[in-house]
């Protein structure tokens, strides 16, 4: 963007002014002579052609013009002051405290962490990932991407979209499922949540009880496509989080039917304040997973951002 000349002394001087309503207190805050900051006003009115402050005999009065720029000088200044003081004592870059689920971390955030690195390069994220069980306070994170319902005790939740599951196996094993019943004759690994295969079978129109005694019970999704990758069975997980794996065809969905057990939701602790960086990425993840919830089923609530 070109640029006209700023006058820099002359909106320093205005700011300070219009802040104290005093061009004396502002004098006395930039260290020079009253008759100084009302020259650098002046001047500034002159090259703006219009009225900043009316002039009263006791103080001044911000005029329609002066508070339209008043707002743009101060966080201007602000945010050159903060950057000055960062560069002063070597905090050239903000640490964003960030834990996900691994699932959610490594299917989906990951390949799209770039363009948040590039649209905001000086926030740095330090990303950790758990197995849906996160200690926001111990682990001191900013925020974490949790799975489920949105009902974490003491936190603040933002859906992010639906992670609906599906039977998911290698091609040899696909090709012996013609229906949701042939299943029943495979081993089939499952997370902790028994009730999820049950759920999908009934979906499926099939009644009777899975054998999940026979199947392996895992507490990520990431370790269970693992195994389906090996041919140990086949997992219930969301296609969503595996698009890289069904679109090389290591890993197919032998059936177009769903269950929803829940979402992903991007969570905090009500007690801690949002920083700059906490709002930067709290609004990019909004932004970048909106074409996940336009597809949803109307299972999971509609986006809302943080308080």
């Amino acid at each position: 963007m070109a640029r006209p000349h700023l006058p820099l002394n002359a909106l320093r001087a205005f700011e300070a002014a219009a802040r104290h309503a005093s061009f004396t207190q502002a004098a006395n805050e930039l260290n020079v002579t009253q008759a100084a900051v009302s020259h650098q006003v002046k001047l500034l009115e002159s090259r703006l052609d219009v009225a900043l402050f009316k002039r009263l005999p006791r103080g001044l009065l911000i005029t329609p013009e002066g508070e339209a720029l008043l707002p743009i000088m101060q966080d201007s200044f602000d945010r050159m002051a903060e950057m000055l003081e960062r560069l002063e004592t070597g905090r050239v870059r903000d640490i964003l405290m960030v834990g996900a689920v691994g699932t959610f971390a490594v299917g989906w955030l990951l390949p799209r962490l770039p363009d948040f690195q590039a649209r905001h390069p000086l926030i740095e994220i330090r990303l950790s990932t758990h197995n849906n069980r996160a200690d926001i306070a111990a682990e001191g994170l900013d925020y974490a991407v949790r799975f489920g319902d949105g009902g974490w005790h003491g936190t603040e939740a933002m859906p992010l979209f639906e992670a609906p599951l599906s039977p998911l196996c290698i091609p040899r094993i696909a090709e012996s499922l013609h229906e949701p019943s042939d299943l029943m004759h495979h081993t089939l690994l499952r997370s902790y949540r028994e009730h999820e295969w049950t759920s999908w079978f009934e979906t499926a129109g099939v009644h009777a009880t899975p054998p999940l005694a026979q199947g392996i019970v895992f507490d990520s999704s990431l370790a269970m496509m693992d195994a389906a990758l090996q041919g140990a069975g086949v997992a219930l997980c969301p296609p969503r989080m595996f698009t890289r794996q069904l679109a090389s065809g290591a890993i197919r969905q032998p059936f177009d039917l769903h269950t929803s057990m829940g979402g992903y939701w991007l969570t905090r602790l009500k007690s801690r304040p949002v920083t700059p960086a906490m709002q930067a990425f709290e609004t990019w993840l909004g932004e970048a997973t909106t074409p996940y919830r336009a597809m949803d089923t109307g299972h999971f609530p509609e986006h809302r951002p943080l308080p």
